[in-house]
Formats: structure tokens, sequence, C-alpha cells
């Protein structure tokens, strides 16, 4: 392959699954993850370093995709704060935390 037939554009390593959380193509590692450890200052050798599913090449392009497309990807990922935020609340709801140590530890009683 030449070096002019590289030079075409290319998609992100990115796909959506059926849930709508975008991946690293090929892996578990979300969106949100990768764009996050890299606003936390990590690098993309530290981010490959922590996620061994992703080459280099693709936190790359990931990271190239999301400087040049921000807007697009903080609103995808506001959405997804906002979806995160109400799955704790629900589940809050369904599985209060209020004396939860004495409810284990009479469990263990219990059981003991």
């Amino acid at each position: 392959m030449s070096l002019q037939e590289t030079l075409s554009a290319q998609s992100p390593p990115l796909r959506m699954d059926d849930d709508g959380v975008v991946r690293v193509a090929g892996t578990r590692v979300t969106l949100d993850t990768l764009v996050g450890a890299y606003e936390s200052g990590a690098t993309p050798e530290e981010i490959v370093q922590a996620y061994d599913s992703l080459s280099l090449a693709d936190v790359h392009a990931v990271i190239s995709h999301y400087l040049r497309h921000r807007a697009e990807v903080e609103e995808y990922l506001s959405c997804r704060r906002e979806i995160t935020a109400q799955v704790r609340e629900r589940n809050a709801k369904r599985f209060p935390q209020q004396d939860v140590r004495r409810r284990l530890l009479a469990r263990r009683k219990g059981n003991g």
C-alpha cells in the first residue's frame, strides 16, 4: 500500500453497541472511559497500559476524533452522565443504603 493510499480518511475505531454505548471497536472500553482518562491527564501510552485491550493507534485515533468533534462527543457524554445518574437514583430507591453495616452484621450473626 502506498502512502497516497493511506492518506484517505478513516473512521474512528468506535462502535455503538445495542444499548447505545459507544465503545472502542473490538473492546469493552467505552468512549466515556477513554475520554475521561485523557481529560484527567493520562497520556495515550498510559491509557494503553491501563486498558491492555486497546492499541496505541486506536487511542490516538479516538482522541483525535474527540478533539475534532468535541461538541458532539461532549453532548453524548452529558447524556450518558444523565442516564448514569438516573440508574443510580433508581438503584438507591430499590436498595437503600441506610443501616447497611447493621444489616450485614446481623446477617453474619444469624449465619455464624
